[in-house]
């Protein structure tokens, strides 16, 4: 399956501290692997591929901005082609929801030049088309942004592990830069959108989603953006908005920039 939520490959220049010792992702293949995070689903666009999202409320998702645009066409994907599956594993949900509407955050541009103070806007909000209220599939609260050091987790689907969400424990805040997080968390083509968590007293709060994976001197790492601004902000424009986002600019066939001391964006050769 082509993924065409592509997570940007970036060189940092920066030199991150070491992290603390993260653990292996983890399959969440049955019911009982998966209680407790049923709330993270898998985003289908249409044919093109797929995202991870998060509920935050019964009828809201969580993902990353550039989920909800079409990489060959920088076109937005048409709501009716995009679905919600709470709790995707081995072929069936625990919920199915189509989409009412979405927003990106304003912004948040696809297309042109790639950058990466774009990580900073990079989340939007799926608004279901009725909500999930299932005692099995409870929605997330979400937090502050954790300090560099702190422990996180992720959930999330990915390349090659589609079918099943994987749940990576502890992985660290490694650094971080206005609204964006660098993370130990171990993502792939597919996790963006996935919803970066802090377990205070064993409940897990969204802390960042993610929205690009990176590479620090060889090491991979994850890229988040923070949710405190952008966040509300995206919760005022759907109270207000009809949620139609305008401000698309025209694709570019590659996308890169490479000057001095500065991030380099790489278009993978696998992302549609």
């Amino acid at each position: 399956m082509r993924i065409i939520a592509a997570i940007a490959i970036v060189s940092l220049v920066a030199v991150l501290p070491a992290g603390a010792q993260d653990v292996r992702l983890r399959r969440l293949e049955t019911g009982d692997d998966s209680r407790g995070w049923n709330g993270v689903g898998r985003i289908n666009l249409g044919r093109k591929g797929f995202c991870t999202g998060a509920l935050i409320a019964p009828d809201l998702v969580l993902t990353a901005g550039h989920c909800l645009f079409d990489k060959e066409t920088g076109a937005r994907i048409d709501v009716s082609q995009i679905e919600f599956l709470a709790g995707w594993r081995n072929g069936r949900a625990e919920a199915y929801r189509g989409v009412r509407r979405a927003i990106a955050h304003p912004d948040f541009i696809y297309g042109g030049q790639e950058k990466l103070e774009r990580v900073a806007h990079d989340i939007a909000l799926i608004e279901l088309d009725q909500p999930i209220r299932l005692p099995s599939i409870q929605p997330f609260a979400t937090a502050a942004q954790p300090v560099t050091g702190a422990q996180v987790g992720i959930v999330s689907y990915g390349r090659d592990r589609a079918d099943a969400p994987s749940l990576q424990e502890v992985c660290t805040v490694l650094g971080q830069r206005p609204r964006m997080l660098v993370l130990s968390c171990d993502v792939d083509f597919g996790s963006s959108g996935a919803p970066i968590f802090s377990v205070v007293n064993g409940v897990p709060f969204v802390v960042s989603v993610v929205s690009a994976k990176a590479e620090v001197d060889g090491k991979q790492v994850a890229l988040g953006t923070s949710l405190a601004v952008p966040l509300a902000d995206l919760q005022a424009q759907l109270a207000e908005d009809d949620g139609v986002f305008q401000r698309i600019q025209p694709p570019v066939e590659v996308l890169s920039a490479q000057e001095s001391g500065g991030a380099k964006f790489l278009r993978p050769s696998d992302a549609p």
